[in-house]
């Protein structure tokens, strides 16, 4: 699928200006551009363009809002210098799986002053002699370089995922309103509170004639058992004739 068209379908008939978070993983992109993604996406705080065939950054539109940004499996080798201008605020940005090899390529990202996150794993760059060392020296307002720490603690799922975690609870915020709205009024509640009585008093009503019944087949046994047991001990072993 081609990027436009993968963008058209997120939108969901939805205003870009109304859009968060945007998937376009997997799609073709023309040339390197993410066609189809524009200014208008103020609002974009996670764009995941994974695997798209993407050799530069140059083409992304300003994304101010822009946190968390995929661009792993793609065939970038430099020109980040874009990000600091077109994505100010990013904290966490994937480049694992590029053509980066060496430190020069991602000294522009120090002006990044709220990366908090970077992902070169799979990276030509991390053969490097003392690579992580010269990464955190580089960029000191790194927290985690490839998912670790600079004492090599492994990143928390709940910073890793921190992100994502604010966007689920945006949703949970927006669902809590929808089912907020689609209260009923108290007069209706009253009324449907109304009905289940009138239904569950329906059924004990069933349940009881149920319950009457089957006592009444009993009895019926109970009353032929003693009847056949009289007679047998009358010594009466035929069938009574009218």
């Amino acid at each position: 699928m081609d990027m436009k068209k993968r963008i058209h379908l997120e939108l969901r008939n939805r205003t870009p200006s109304d859009v968060k978070e945007l998937v376009l993983d997997n799609c073709r992109s023309n040339e390197g551009k993410i066609e189809g993604l524009t200014d208008e996406f103020e609002e974009l705080e996670f764009l995941s363009t994974i695997n798209v065939g993407l050799t530069t950054v140059a083409h992304l539109p300003k994304l101010k809002k822009l946190k968390k940004l995929e661009l792993s499996d793609n065939r970038i080798s430099g020109g980040l210098e874009v990000l600091a201008e077109k994505c100010p605020s990013l904290t966490h940005l994937n480049l694992s799986g590029n053509k980066i090899k060496d430190l020069s390529t991602i000294e522009p990202l120090k002006e990044l002053g709220t990366l908090k996150s970077l992902d070169l794993f799979n990276c030509e760059v991390t053969n490097l002699n003392e690579y992580r060392d010269n990464v955190f020296k580089l960029l000191p307002q790194l927290t985690y370089l490839d998912g670790y720490d600079k004492d090599d603690k492994e990143a928390p799922d709940s910073d890793t995922e921190a992100y994502a975690e604010g966007l689920d609870d945006d949703d949970e915020e927006e669902d809590d309103e929808e089912e907020y709205d689609e209260d009923t009024a108290p007069g209706d509640e009253e009324e449907e509170e109304g009905e289940e009585d009138e239904e569950e008093n329906e059924e004990e009503e069933d349940d009881l004639s149920e319950t009457m019944n089957c006592n009444k087949i009993l009895n019926m046994y109970a009353a032929l058992s003693k009847i056949r047991n009289s007679l047998n001990l009358a010594g009466i072993t035929e069938p009574i004739k009218s």
